[in-house]
C-alpha cells in the first residue's frame, strides 16, 4: 500500500521566536519512504536538525517577525495490515525490564499517576497480567471518554480526562499510559498521521493523531484507547513520556498557530 501525507502549518510572531518542532517522520519509518520527507519554508530560514533523547527527528528554527508557513508532502509504504494485537504478551516484572524503559513507568506532566494509582488498582487488578490487562484499560478509557474536538484542552491531564470524561485522541491516550504505568507497565505517547483508511472517511479535517505503546513481552505494542480497534496505516512522528515530549512546535516566545492542514490518503 502507498500512502500519501503532509502538511501546511502557518505560525504568526511578532518577533524573531526560537521553535522547536517535532514535524518529521519517526526514524524507523525512514526506510518505507518512497519519497523524501522534508520540512520547508515559504521564506528563507535556517534549520538545524538533531536527535532529541528518545530517538525522534527534530529541528531548531528562529522563525522570523510575520506569517511563516512550514510544510510537508510525501509518499510512504505501508503493509496495509492492522495493527497487530499480541494477544500472548508478558507483563515483566519490574527487575528484569530494560533501564532505558523504567522512564515509561513514572509519572510526568500529563499522566499524574499518583492521582489515578488508587482507583486503577481497584479497578483492574484483578484482570490477568499482561495483554489482557492493557485491553481491559482500553476498554473502560474508550467507553469513559467522549470524542469531542471542542472540548480540546491543552492543560488537561489524564486525571482531567477522567473527571471531565470528554476530550481528543491525546487525552484517550495519557488516561490509558496513567493506568497501565500505575499497575507497573510500561506506557509511551506515539503522535503521527492516521488517515481514515479502511474505515469510514470521518467528516471532521484532518489532525495529527495520538496513540500509544506498552512494553510487554520485550517489545514496544501499538495501542489505541480512542478508536480501541486495530487500524491500518499508522505513520509514527514521534514517542515520548506525553505530550509535551513531542509536541509538534514548542516556541520560546508568542507564535500563534493561524493555519492547520494535514494530509493523510492512501494512493490508488
Amino acid at each position: 500500500m502507498k500512502i500519501r501525507a503532509g502538511f501546511h502549518l502557518g505560525y504568526e510572531c511578532i518577533q524573531p521566536t526560537p521553535m522547536l518542532l517535532v514535524l518529521n517522520i519517526h526514524p524507523s519509518r525512514r526506510a518505507d519512504l518512497l519519497s523524501e520527507q522534508v520540512l520547508t519554508f515559504d521564506r528563507p530560514i535556517e534549520v538545524w536538525e538533531y536527535t532529541d533523547s528518545f530517538g525522534n527527528a527534530c529541528s531548531r528554527i528562529i522563525a522570523p517577525p510575520g506569517l511563516t508557513t512550514i510544510s510537508t508532502r510525501f509518499e510512504i509504504y505501508d503493509t496495509g495490515q492492522p495493527d497487530v494485537v499480541p494477544t500472548e504478551a508478558v507483563q515483566h516484572a519490574i527487575k528484569d525490564l530494560p533501564d532505558e524503559v523504567l522512564v515509561f513507568l513514572l509519572g510526568s506532566r500529563y499522566c499524574d499517576t499518583d492521582r489515578l494509582s488508587d482507583f486503577a488498582w481497584k479497578t483492574f487488578s484483578s484482570t490477568p497480567l499482561g495483554w489482557a490487562r492493557v485491553q481491559a484499560i482500553c476498554d473502560f478509557v474508550h467507553n469513559h471518554i467522549t470524542f469531542d474536538y471542542q472540548k480540546a484542552d491543552v492543560l488537561r491531564t489524564a486525571h482531567g480526562g477522567f473527571t471531565d470524561k470528554s476530550g481528543v485522541c491525546r487525552d484517550f491516550a495519557h488516561l490509558a499510559m496513567a493506568f497501565c504505568r500505575c499497575l507497573n507497565i510500561p506506557a509511551r505517547y506515539c503522535t503521527g498521521y492516521l488517515g481514515d483508511i479502511g474505515v469510514p472517511a470521518d467528516p471532521n479535517p484532518m489532525d495529527f493523531s495520538a496513540w500509544f505503546e506498552v512494553f510487554l513481552g520485550g517489545h514496544w505494542h501499538t495501542v489505541d484507547a480512542r478508536h480501541n480497534t486495530p487500524r491500518i496505516g499508522r505513520i509514527l512522528m514521534a514517542t515520548g513520556r506525553d505530550a509535551t515530549d513531542v509536541a509538534m512546535s514548542t516556541a520560546f516566545g508568542p507564535a500563534t498557530l493561524s493555519r492547520f492542514e494535514v494530509i493523510t490518503e492512501e494512493v490508488p
